[in-house]
């Protein structure tokens, strides 16, 4: 960050909020307008600490190399040549050759596809705020928050619970720290916010409209860009979804009893399919190498290039050997660090203990409702609740098996904090009236 960021920063948080002033009418309800301006204006101070806490406590990572090592060659080449800046701009990214050469060999993640994809996101902000951390940084908050209250608005209608479901959705704080600065994670969150609210008014409202199908499948790409195993994760589970919705909407048993299995090989079908079409897209995530990948990842993590430059410390559930075998026997520990570590004996720094504190409750709050309330019983009624839940828990164990550091995971985690919490809280206030 530099003196730039204290005079064009101020500026976009200006016109942000008066934007958001103008669009506030059109996307809130009487119940939900109060928490719209304080879920964006914190996730504003969240991209501004996170850079923070890059530049002074990291000096250094991932937002940056994004930012100084990425985005300002792209910024020097438009200043320099516009027509050069366009080509960088709109290249995939791979061996740097040709004529864009004299700026993409000082672009660090040139060659690596996906993040190439976020530093091109940057760059095309960078063009508004003149190459400026903070003022690009909104940009990145502002997609984040619209993604996530698109998916709150659509959840809220059919709850009707917009306190409960903002403190599970919009203010969770690891997930707005992560969340809003100038990261991979930051665009993920915000997409599959948008797909989610896609999917929700396709699925519960039966709305078929073209633009509900644009938007998921425009947000699909775009996550599939960036992190492919979230639309691995996500995708194939919404088969799920419609299957227990259209079961569970069949009230003659003699009916459901005839019809559910034959909805289960046709869902479950349609499921792999796209799971099978999907991982197939990406070689990393294919269903024959996702156990070997899996495997690789996790090594280079706890011992290799996260070892010299995570910082927060590692942590062992036991390595996976690139079976699938291995990966379901570890699955019990993945799922627990995810969702419940680092525990509080395990933090290295603050903001471990940050993380420890959230995932502390966390885990109360879980075994309060599963075990004293036994409230799965009810979850298990709502098509929607289970689709977060196996979700979340699919996630957990995904990032959990493949991530073997704690300052890493933090990072991956976040897209299925809001489907886990959600899915426990709404579970927790049926459980106060009494029935679904």
């Amino acid at each position: 960050m530099t003196l730039t960021d204290l005079f064009i920063t101020p500026v976009y948080l200006i016109l942000f909020g008066f934007a958001a002033y103008l669009i506030r009418p059109l996307v809130t309800t009487r119940e939900t307008r109060k928490y719209f301006f304080p879920a964006l204006y914190v996730r504003f101070a969240g991209a501004i600490a996170l850079g923070l806490i890059y530049q002074f406590y990291y000096a250094g990572g991932d937002t940056f190399n994004y930012f100084t090592h990425g985005s300002r060659w792209i910024w020097e080449a438009f200043k320099s040549d516009p027509l050069m800046g366009i080509k960088l701009l709109t290249e995939s990214g791979g061996e740097r050759v040709g004529e864009t050469f004299e700026w993409s060999q000082h672009i660090w993640y040139y060659r690596d596809e996906k993040s190439f994809f976020v530093v091109r996101i940057t760059a095309f902000f960078d063009l508004f705020t003149l190459h400026t951390y903070s003022a690009t940084a909104l940009f990145y908050a502002a997609f984040s928050f619209s993604g996530l209250w698109a998916m709150y608005a659509a959840i809220n209608t059919m709850y009707h619970q917009p306190k409960l479901l903002a403190y599970a959705i919009l203010f969770v704080p690891s997930v707005v720290f992560w969340g809003s600065g100038i990261l991979k994670d930051t665009i993920t969150l915000g997409a599959l916010g948008w797909l989610t609210w896609a999917t929700i008014n396709m699925v519960e409202f039966r709305k078929w409209s073209p633009k509900y199908w644009l938007i998921a499948l425009c947000m699909a790409w775009m996550i599939f860009s960036i992190k492919s195993y979230i639309v691995i994760c996500y995708v194939p589970l919404v088969f799920v979804w419609v299957y227990l919705k259209q079961v569970r909407n069949i009230r003659n048993t003699f009916v459901k009893v005839s019809v559910a299995p034959f909805l289960l090989v046709v869902f479950g079908a349609l499921g792999y399919f796209s799971l099978e079409q999907i991982s197939s897209q990406s070689d990393k995530y294919s269903l024959d190498s996702f156990a070997q990948q899996a495997a690789v990842t996790a090594y280079d993590i706890r011992y290799g290039w996260g070892a010299r430059t995570g910082g927060d410390g590692g942590y062992d559930i036991g390595l996976p050997d690139g079976t699938i075998g291995s990966m379901v026997r570890l699955m019990p520990a993945a799922v627990n660090v995810s969702l419940f570590r680092p525990y509080i004996w395990e933090v290295r720094n603050p903001l471990m203990l940050l993380s420890s504190l959230e995932s502390m409750a966390f885990l109360i709050f879980t075994i309060w409702f599963m075990i004293i309330k036994g409230g799965i019983k009810r979850l298990i009624q709502d098509p929607f609740l289970v689709y977060c839940l196996i979700f979340s828990l699919l996630f957990a164990f995904a990032v959990g098996v493949s991530t073997f550091n704690f300052g890493t995971l933090m990072r991956y985690k976040i897209p299925m904090i809001p489907f886990y919490s959600m899915a426990i809280i709404v579970s927790v206030n049926y459980l106060k009236k009494g029935s679904f």
